[in-house]
């Protein structure tokens, strides 16, 4: 009988262990981690991740990750959130990292934390992390990230009686009116927000970002 393959489960497996340690592991490390019997099992897993372009090897034989090796499985189902669903799926269709997903210029985009409350009612939270695509123009009603007054923020850029305005999405709030200068960082594509809080006591504590 033919054995499964279980190079799937492996390829996660091994992501985990490249995040938590910080660098592509040992064979010996790879062969314990997967509970492999003999590190010519870890070889081979090797080779086959290679060949499938999940991973790369240079000149001196050095096992590195491909952009291939961080994409992650994205379905072709839509889930409703409300009653009536459809339950049926036609499962997962194709493997994608989140920048191929979040920015259509890669070479012009950037991972920025927001932090702040102004922008809550448009599902932006404090925490999140934007996807911003540097350009110094922006279309109205395009959310930017923004030099305004010497501040850098996170508005819904507007044009009013010709002048420009960042406009907050909280109804607290008022709209900025920049009295000195105006400069557009980037246009926000997109944005990614975790719900897992960071491990117990390997929380380190930072000031960078950007305000909202």
């Amino acid at each position: 009988m033919a054995r499964t393959n279980r190079d799937a489960m492996h390829l996660r497996s091994l992501r985990e262990l490249y995040r938590s340690e910080g660098c592509f592991p040992s064979y010996s490390r790879i062969a314990s981690h997967l509970g492999f019997k003999a590190k010519n099992a870890a070889f081979k897993l090797i080779d086959r991740l290679v060949s499938s372009g999940h991973l790369v090897k240079s000149a001196g034989g050095r096992v590195a990750p491909s952009e291939l090796f961080f994409t992650l499985d994205l379905s072709a189902d839509e889930v409703r959130a409300g009653f009536g669903a459809d339950m049926e799926a036609s499962g997962l269709v194709q493997a994608q990292a989140l920048d191929q997903i979040l920015a259509t210029k890669p070479s012009k985009t950037v991972f920025v934390k927001l932090r702040g409350d102004s922008m809550v009612d448009a599902g932006i939270l404090s925490g999140d992390i934007a996807a911003v695509e540097v350009a110094h123009k922006a279309l109205p009603g395009e959310f930017v990230i923004a030099e305004a007054d010497g501040h850098v923020t996170v508005k819904e850029f507007q044009v009013v009686a010709g002048r420009p305005r960042l406009v907050p999405h909280n109804a607290s709030m008022e709209a900025l009116d920049p009295q000195r200068s105006l400069n557009i960082i980037g246009v926000v594509r997109g944005i990614v927000r975790t719900f897992r809080p960071p491990p117990a006591g390997k929380v380190k504590l930072t000031t960078w970002g950007v305000a909202i």
